[in-house]
């Protein structure tokens, strides 16, 4: 593999690591990105990862790519040619709910972070046959959580995690206090009820919140 993707992958899983929480959000309107973005910068947590799971998605990447400080990563990219329209769009990172080969290769051919996500050790397993070595674990609580990334982690000391799925500000420090967990990604820093209100001090106040308990633990 080229050293410059090994390079650019390396510093973007730098920053994601030194942020230790990122927000996950779902969003209808595009709008709604730029002031979201900014309220999380307020707060201290300057990173977001917007799913793909509306026609909104792409535009609201865009838009969140403009401020200053912000990483930017897509989720619930689940083919290539999503992962080349992120990029385009302005997504620093990748991250998908499954292991996708053909996913993998665009990202890398285009110096650019991918965390596929994986539930058993054959999908870890893959993903390090594929040159990774971070992956997404989803849906964690349900894969039984902490409990889990453990057991994982004793197959392979080279594998890192990035757990989401159900983590919440009570049970992410769990998540965090683990060697082998790189950050935690949620829903509950930035929650639907406060996209669709406009209600940015809120959201401002639970990045300030995720950031601190990351901070304490790091």
């Amino acid at each position: 593999m080229d050293d410059s993707i090994l390079t650019g992958a390396s510093e973007v899983l730098r920053q994601i690591r030194s942020r230790g929480v990122v927000p996950v959000v779902t969003l209808a309107d595009p709008s709604d990105a730029e002031p979201l973005a900014k309220s999380l910068v307020r707060g201290g947590l300057s990173i977001i990862e917007i799913t793909l799971r509306t026609s909104a998605g792409l535009e609201a990447i865009q838009r969140a790519a403009r401020i200053d400080g912000l990483l930017v990563g897509a989720g619930t990219v689940t083919d290539a040619d999503q992962a080349a329209a992120a990029i385009g769009a302005g997504a620093q990172f990748i991250v998908s709910p499954g292991l996708d080969p053909a996913v993998v290769r665009a990202c890398l051919d285009k110096n650019i972070l991918v965390i596929p996500g994986i539930s058993t050790p054959t999908e870890m397993y893959a993903a390090l046959s594929l040159g990774l070595n971070v992956v997404k674990l989803f849906p964690a609580e349900l894969l039984g959580g902490t409990t889990m990334v453990k057991t994982l982690s004793a197959l392979d000391r080279e594998i890192s995690f990035f757990p989401t799925g159900g983590i919440t500000l009570e049970l992410a420090p769990a998540y965090l206090q683990l060697p082998s967990v790189i950050a935690v990604g949620g829903s509950w820093i930035a929650p639907q009820p406060a996209i669709d209100n406009g209600d940015w001090r809120r959201i401002e106040r639970l990045a300030t919140e995720a950031i601190a308990i990351s901070g304490a633990l790091r």
